[in-house]
């Protein structure tokens, strides 16, 4: 269910990301107030090119902040949720910053038409997103939230929470359309920006990482995947990381700076 747009309608699809998918971790883009879609992939330079052997870890360390999913504690009685399937053994439950694999299926609630169909889409392959952080329209958002590995549901989600006034001419969702999803949740997995992520990195436990420990991770991450790397990529790689992230200047990039996804245990 990954994603809503760019200064554009949101569409419900998301790029793939994350285990299982050939297709890159979620790009979000900037939403309207309804909804939100997916970043266009950026051009990969060669160091591009060498960070994408690199471990999803620190890939992770370089994402851009996503928007923000906001109101969503203040709004959620406004989606309504139907447990059509709950498994017996529940755990663990999505929150927010967590990264789900889902199929889905939408339709129109005023006639019960279907306007998206996760498994046409990335030959089929469940999607991949980050939870709560707006890569999917913000009902979605909501109505994903604690739910757990091979659970089904059914959600209605007013115009408000899905594609507004202005509607989705491209996905054939007029303005004003209450939306209708069959969900099924496969797989719950940690987040990017994870705290488990951050505390491997952070070997002294001050809650900031320093230029030494990043540097340290990224020789151990090179030694790992055991490609041969021009000595000037470790470089390129820990200034991006910095530039990205360290938004104070302060040559640390704190647990706030780490934290683009809200995790609440930092």
């Amino acid at each position: 269910m990954r994603a809503p747009p760019g200064r554009s309608p949101p569409s419900p699809s998301l790029p793939g990301a994350g285990p299982g998918s050939r297709s890159g971790p979620p790009r979000p883009q900037r939403a309207g107030p309804a909804a939100t879609v997916p970043r266009r992939r950026p051009a990969r330079s060669e160091m591009g090119r060498d960070m994408i052997l690199v471990p999803i870890l620190l890939l992770r360390l370089l994402a851009m902040a996503p928007s923000r999913a906001e109101g969503v504690a203040a709004v959620a009685e406004e989606v309504k949720i139907e447990v059509l399937h709950l498994p017996e053994s529940c755990g663990p439950k999505s929150k927010k910053g967590d990264l789900l694999n889902a199929h889905y299926d939408g339709f129109l609630a005023s006639d019960g038409s279907k306007f998206y169909c996760s498994r046409t889409q990335n030959e089929g392959h469940p999607k991949w997103f980050v939870l709560g952080v707006g890569q999917v329209i913000k009902g979605l958002d909501i109505a994903m939230m604690n739910m757990c590995p091979g659970e089904k549901r059914k959600v209605i989600i007013p115009p408000s929470l899905a594609y507004g006034q202005q509607g989705y001419a491209q996905g054939k969702i007029p303005p004003n359309a209450t939306l209708i999803f069959e969900i099924e949740l496969y797989a719950v997995n940690k987040g990017p920006r994870s705290v488990e992520a951050f505390n491997q990195i952070d070997k002294d436990r001050d809650r900031k990482l320093s230029e030494l420990e990043i540097s340290q991770y990224l020789k151990e991450e090179f030694a790992r995947d055991g490609k041969k790397r021009h000595p000037s990529v470790h470089d390129e790689i820990l200034a991006d990381i910095f530039k990205k992230n360290d938004h104070d200047g302060d040559g640390f990039i704190s647990a706030k700076e780490y934290n683009v996804y809200q995790h609440d245990e930092l």
